[in-house]
């Protein structure tokens, strides 16, 4: 069993060696990517599901297929503390100066680029050392207003005329939705609406955590006009065992069934789980087949890599407060609960909990299913609050 040749793969968006269970979601994105690159109309996607379903990789594999079929890409990540459109301006300059540089005549790609320049005009948005578009006249009274709802609509009209003049689609993709602002978030969807009425082939694929499809209406009430929302969950058991034995078996290793039954017991069929339970099965086996006892054994290891890596790297931004609010929900056992009955186990009123939630929401560590329940975003979280703090206390 050489490690070197292990199969498996736990990492923050890498690509499973086997990618399982999800024929529908790619399915449906090629239907999509093929729509809206011959001008007729359909649904944007805006994945969502919890942490550690796969759908940065599913991300990553629908903006290899968009790439396949012709499509200019734009992959972004959204992040706390960081605006869109510092995140965006980068990569829109990359896009349209390679679309510059496309054969062909008219001056669409040029007006783009003019509009671009006026979007970031009070911005002092950079590529290493070199501001954007210095050297290229601002398109006045386009995208210059310094209402985001006003100027990215105008920004994305000018990118989808200058693909359709290059005779070209561009698919933005976006990582982490739920940490845009509402008025980011707003825009993104105006933009949109305002590219589906007039045909123009841009496409824009999401992912973010459950409250993601929520926020969206919020924002604006039309949203689900313009997007579906796609639940990325476990893998069945089937689907689970083929992400196991697949890969081990083109290496000429063998899961035994009773493993392949543990792991996905263990797991539930979260997918990154499968890779790290995967992961330390190898490591640890002198030999094919992988056992069923090879695999208990792996476990304190794979418990270990989470707690010291997937876990601890969220546990570590909480504050003390927080930390009491999660221990409580786990103390409560699995499933949703109630945010009055955290507030009974904690000995204070409900009221005094409203902060400490929405914090906790922000940072993408709790959301809600139904009004007053909560749930984790991060699978298994309950089980690590109680290794973490072994003894839960009442303030």
């Amino acid at each position: 069993m050489d490690p070197i040749e292990n199969p498996f793969s736990p990492g923050a968006g890498t690509p499973p060696p086997e990618l399982v269970g999800r024929d529908a979601i790619l399915e449906q994105a090629r239907r999509l990517l093929g729509r809206v690159i011959r001008k007729r109309p359909e649904k944007s996607m805006l994945l969502t599901g919890l942490r550690g379903v796969g759908k940065t990789v599913l991300l990553n594999e629908i903006k290899r297929l968009a790439e396949g079929v012709g499509y200019r890409t734009v992959f972004i990540e959204a992040c706390e503390g960081k605006q869109l459109a510092q995140l965006l301006v980068p990569y829109l300059w990359n896009l349209l100066f390679g679309l510059d540089r496309m054969a062909g005549t008219g001056d669409k790609v040029k007006r783009g680029l003019a509009v671009l320049r006026s979007f970031v005009s009070a911005l002092k948005v950079k590529i290493g050392d070199v501001s954007i578009g210095l050297d290229i006249a601002p398109q006045r009274g386009l995208a210059d207003s310094g209402d985001l709802e006003i100027d990215l609509p105008n920004l994305f009209i000018a990118i989808g005329e200058a693909a359709e003049e290059r005779q070209c689609a561009v698919a933005i993709l976006i990582d982490e939705v739920q940490y845009l602002n509402v008025t980011e978030l707003g825009a993104l969807i105006m933009s949109m609406h305002k590219i589906q009425q007039l045909q123009l082939p841009i496409v824009l694929l999401g992912a973010g955590l459950p409250v993601l499809a929520g926020l969206a209406g919020e924002s604006k009430s039309y949203a689900e006009r313009l997007f579906s929302f796609p639940d990325i969950g476990v893998l069945s058991e089937e689907d689970a065992m083929k992400a196991l034995r697949e890969p081990a078996s083109a290496r000429g290793v063998i899961f035994e069934n009773s493993a392949l039954k543990e792991i996905f017991n263990l797991t539930k069929g979260y997918p990154y789980f499968l890779q790290v339970w995967g992961y330390e099965a190898w490591d640890l086996a002198t030999a094919s087949p992988i056992t069923l006892s090879m695999v208990q054994n792996a476990t304190e290891n794979a418990i270990k890599r989470l707690d010291e890596n997937f876990f601890r790297v969220r546990f570590d931004r909480l504050t003390r407060s927080e930390k009491n609010f999660l221990r409580t929900m786990a103390q409560l056992g699995p499933g949703a609960h109630r945010t009055s009955d955290i507030a009974d186990m904690l000995g204070i009123k409900i009221a005094s909990l409203g902060p400490v939630r929405a914090k906790l929401i922000r940072k993408g560590m709790i959301y809600s299913p139904s009004h007053g329940d909560m749930l984790f975003t991060v699978p298994l979280f309950d089980e690590f609050m109680i290794r973490a703090i072994p003894e839960f206390k009442r303030l």
